[in-house]
């Protein structure tokens, strides 16, 4: 069936006249996709696309995690082992197990952004099933062949003004140096994502550590460290990166003196540190990230509260990534204090808030950035990116926040098909939101047209310096 022109409007008919006429005023703005996670080489070598399965089915967890819940295995779905055993390399028979298996998706966004793609891109309205999976499977195919496919075009069709990669503090950013000296007139920037030089919890946190700071030229200690970080963003910021994005298992923050860190830093490089300096080194690079943004002008994001590779034995076969990342409750009020007390009134610092925790919304988040200069609130993001999810961080943070105090929308994707979708249904909840408010006489019509303007492309222009 094709598309509802009134989906996700409300239900009540005053109010959905007034989404449509909201809708009709935003459904065309560009594109400002302020942070996600597309990968820079589609725009640097702008090639086709190589099959339908491995454009909408292997690079998507949010796919994987449904199907295995069901009894899938990744295998069979193409996604590659860690051991480098059998995996199915077959795109017409991941995608009809794929298709046998898409009633699974029911009632859920992914359906919504897949069916979206179909429609719009590929001119195809019939609801997928192992019935017509080869059909629809052969007119995909056809059409990824076709240059108006390639990514750079895509973007233009799209309608894509600017988009932002997330980058890996160590990463040589070469696919960004090929895209500008490309002359080609897409803006794609880098975001600066620390996490691996950051977190020594993780593998191989040392020799991360001294990647960076050999780049950088630097000294193995706090202070070249600082140094190197400092450097590496600056390399980043060359290349237009406007961002930082830090994703920590929770909000922590510290401050501490200049020998505490220094010390802390020399323990952490140890083989045998342990979870509490591990946990308070991340808090402690949080306000150093704030302190080094003040400075730089970077606007910073934090991402926290994911318990990653919840299931051993899948992250054990496949690794990260994989569907098994699980939301957890996050703090943000005491966490954050020692951050904000050093920087949370200095306007110069933009410090954008994302959380997994919806319980945080109107107790925590939405006081805290509403009084904070330095606070924005990120949208409902990963498990809540969703029609329901984004209702619901509306009504918990605009009765505190306003809608001045958030930063719009980002797709935060992998799968470059589904952006427009995303961005169409965030404009069409937002609508619906703002036109109850007209339906309930709290909100003059024209200014739901602004606030609905700003909400879909001004906010995230403004918030990520784009």
């Amino acid at each position: 069936m094709p598309l509802h022109p009134d989906r996700l409007f409300p239900v009540e008919v005053d109010a959905r006249g007034i989404a449509r006429r909201l809708f009709a005023d935003v459904e065309n703005l560009p594109i400002i996709s302020p942070h996600g996670h597309t990968d820079p080489l589609w725009y640097a070598h702008d090639e086709t696309f190589s099959d339908p399965a491995s454009l909408f089915v292997k690079p998507d967890h949010y796919i994987f995690r449904m199907l295995y819940s069901q009894g899938v295995k990744l295998e069979d779905l193409g996604v590659p082992r860690q051991d480098g055993g059998p995996v199915e390399t077959d795109g017409r028979k991941i995608w009809r197990l794929f298709a046998k298996h898409w009633y699974l998706f029911r009632g859920t966004p992914s359906r919504l952004w897949f069916e979206h793609a179909l429609e719009t891109i590929f001119g195809i309205t019939e609801r997928l099933s192992e019935i017509n999976a080869d059909e629809l499977y052969d007119r995909i195919a056809e059409r990824l062949s076709d240059p108006s496919m390639r990514p750079r075009a895509l973007y233009k069709q799209f309608g894509i003004e600017a988009i932002s990669t997330t980058d890996a503090a160590t990463d040589d950013l070469a696919a960004h140096d090929t895209i500008l000296a490309s002359g080609w007139q897409g803006r794609v920037v880098p975001a600066y994502r620390p996490d691996a030089v950051i977190d020594a919890s993780r593998p191989g946190f040392r020799d991360n550590v001294e990647k960076l700071i050999g780049l950088a030229g630097a000294s193995l200690d706090y202070a070249g460290y600082l140094e190197a970080h400092r450097n590496r963003r600056a390399y980043f910021k060359a290349r237009g990166a406007t961002s930082t994005d830090h994703g920590h298992p929770n909000a922590r923050t510290a401050n501490l003196s200049a020998d505490e860190a220094a010390a802390l830093f020399e323990r952490v490089l140890k083989a045998d540190v342990s979870s509490g300096d591990a946990d308070l080194f991340r808090a402690q690079m949080l306000t150093e990230m704030a302190r080094m943004s003040i400075d730089d002008g970077l606007v910073m994001q934090i991402h926290p509260g994911s318990f990653r590779n919840h299931n051993p034995n899948l992250f054990a076969q496949f690794g990260v990534d994989k569907g098994a990342d699980i939301p957890r409750s996050t703090g943000y009020v005491e966490e954050l204090k020692p951050l904000l007390d050093a920087f949370g009134n200095d306007p110069r610092l933009t410090l954008i808030l994302f959380t997994l925790d919806e319980t945080s919304y109107s107790r925590e988040l939405a006081p805290l950035a509403g009084h904070y200069p330095a606070l924005r609130l990120g949208p409902a993001w990963w498990f809540y990116d969703s029609p329901e999810g984004m209702r619901r961080f509306r009504e918990l943070t605009t009765e505190t926040a306003g809608f001045y105090n958030t930063v719009g929308f980002n797709d935060d994707t992998r799968a470059y098909l589904s952006i427009p979708a995303r961005h169409d249904m965030a404009r069409r909840v937002d609508c619906a939101f703002l036109a109850r408010l007209v339906a309930d006489h709290r909100l003059d019509e024209d200014e739901a047209h602004e606030i609905a303007h700003d909400l879909s492309y001004r906010l995230a222009k403004e918030a990520y310096r784009l």
